[in-house]
């Protein structure tokens, strides 16, 4: 069952990343230019830092997001960290790009079905958070051999090292005290009786 598990989640991770790096690969690095006059048609920042407008700074930072987000969710490896940094892609893309309340009657129900898809997208990224990558993700299996590891040194060796310590430091061995007293020059007391 935990095979059937890992595999499921694998490609449920991967089936979830795929937007995002289409997203980024497919459209805003081919298509910079044209995604960049619409972030500014939309009202994105276009002061110039360095001579380059702010909102291509944005898409550069976007394309970065996408693509590590994607990257990291689809392997599950440090997957909490790119399902946030997905969430805060989609938060400025949905509030930028899919305000429908804005939209006019001809476009408010495609752009609703664009904010309902980001919303259970953010869904997803908030799920991912608050769980983590799941089965077959390399955030598990790290725990899994940092939990074996734990374990392996924890009950055998220092448990171990203590019993030797413990062996050492009195003369004689534990089992063979009852019944005697102690010695002369031994800083115990015998209590009565």
């Amino acid at each position: 069952m935990r095979i059937i598990q890992g595999i499921l989640s694998c490609v449920g991770r991967l089936m979830i990343s795929i937007i995002f790096l289409l997203s980024a690969f497919g459209n805003k690095i081919l298509n910079f230019s044209s995604v960049a006059d619409l972030m500014a048609a939309q009202g994105m920042p276009q002061d110039e830092i360095l001579g380059i407008p702010a909102h291509k700074y944005l898409l550069c930072g976007a394309i970065v997001f996408l693509i590590l987000g994607g990257l990291s969710v689809a392997a599950g490896f440090k997957a909490r960290l790119g399902a946030c940094m997905l969430l805060l892609f989609l938060a400025g893309a949905t509030y930028y790009f899919h305000d429908f309340w804005n939209a006019e009657a001809d476009q408010k129900p495609t752009e609703m079905i664009q904010f309902l898809k980001n919303l259970a997208l953010s869904g997803t990224m908030l799920f991912i958070i608050a769980n983590g990558a799941g089965p077959g993700s390399l955030d598990q299996r790290k725990k899994f051999k940092s939990k074996r590891g734990d374990n392996t040194h924890g009950s055998q060796g220092p448990d171990r090292k203590k019993t030797s310590n413990l062996d050492s430091k009195s003369p004689k061995p534990l089992h063979n005290l009852r019944g005697t007293t102690p010695d002369a020059d031994d800083q115990s007391t015998q209590l009565p009786g």
